[in-house]
């Protein structure tokens, strides 16, 4: 089962990586990625329905690691698939809609909240109950959507380990929204904007660190960067492979810094002339 599920998972990922590259449209990205996913948990299926498992320890770690990894990623497609057709328009109720959909994710966090704890602690002693088929306990936060299940793949807990790992990502992916719909707003109040090339301030930063200027020398490229970006109203993007690039120029590394200083010289000379 671990061979097969390894392959079965690195097949998928490497699939869902290339809609990236080929297809342009975030949703049919989204809707592409939701297709494999099904197609995948119905090999899946298959196999375990095929073969069955050798022990209860191979059904336990199937049910509570291996399936839910999968199914995850299905919860996080399908519930971004449903923020992105349904946001409104504006900045303002952007907003309000992004923090309902974060309260929504808290909701599932409160009323789960011992089995959160259980499964975050990696406890086991109720495993059989929670990840063997046919096992489970009314008593213990089990979900509707289980009893319309197929039980044949389905213990009364999996789904909800699928959800908790799914609502992690959700949770990232809302909370990046909103950071950028904050950072627009920044840059619409802002009476500075960068409006050189991003490969010049990487240039400047990059001349600014090795000179020692921040923190007597003790500071982080990356730190200085984000001050920068923030400061000026700009995503330098990968700024790490541009002064690369700058690197790998044959003639007038500098290039930048070298306008700057003749910039300046020849400012000086016009004012010593007057």
């Amino acid at each position: 089962m671990d061979k097969f599920y390894k392959e079965t998972l690195s097949k998928l990922e490497l699939k869902i990586s290339e809609l990236e590259v080929e297809v342009d449209c975030s949703l049919q990205r989204t809707e592409a990625a939701i297709n494999l996913i099904l197609e995948c948990l119905s090999e899946l299926k298959e196999y375990v329905l095929r073969r069955g498992f050798k022990n209860t320890n191979e059904e336990i770690r199937f049910f509570k690691y291996q399936k839910p990894t999968i199914v995850a990623k299905l919860i996080y497609y399908n519930a971004i698939y449903k923020i992105e057709t349904r946001k409104p328009y504006r900045a303002k109720r952007i907003k309000k809609y992004l923090n309902k959909e974060l309260k929504k994710l808290k909701r599932f966090f409160d009323n789960n909240l011992d089995f959160y704890k259980y499964y975050r602690s990696n406890n086991a002693f109720l495993d059989e109950i929670f990840f063997v088929r046919g096992k489970h306990d009314i008593k213990l936060w089990l979900d509707t959507f289980y009893f319309e299940a197929d039980h044949r793949f389905a213990t009364s807990h999996d789904y909800k380990v699928a959800k908790i790992i799914a609502n992690d990502v959700i949770q990232v992916y809302l909370e990046d929204q909103l950071h950028s719909i904050n950072l627009k707003k920044a840059s619409d109040n802002s009476t500075l904007n960068w409006t050189a090339s991003k490969t010049a301030l990487t240039e400047l930063i990059y001349a600014l660190h090795s000179h020692d200027v921040f923190n007597d020398g003790n500071a982080d490229i990356k730190l200085i960067a984000q001050t920068f970006e923030k400061a000026f109203n700009i995503d330098l993007g990968d700024f790490y492979h541009t002064f690369m690039e700058l690197k790998a120029r044959k003639i007038n590394r500098t290039k930048f810094l070298d306008n700057l200083c003749e910039a300046l010289i020849k400012r000086m000379d016009e004012q010593d002339e007057k």
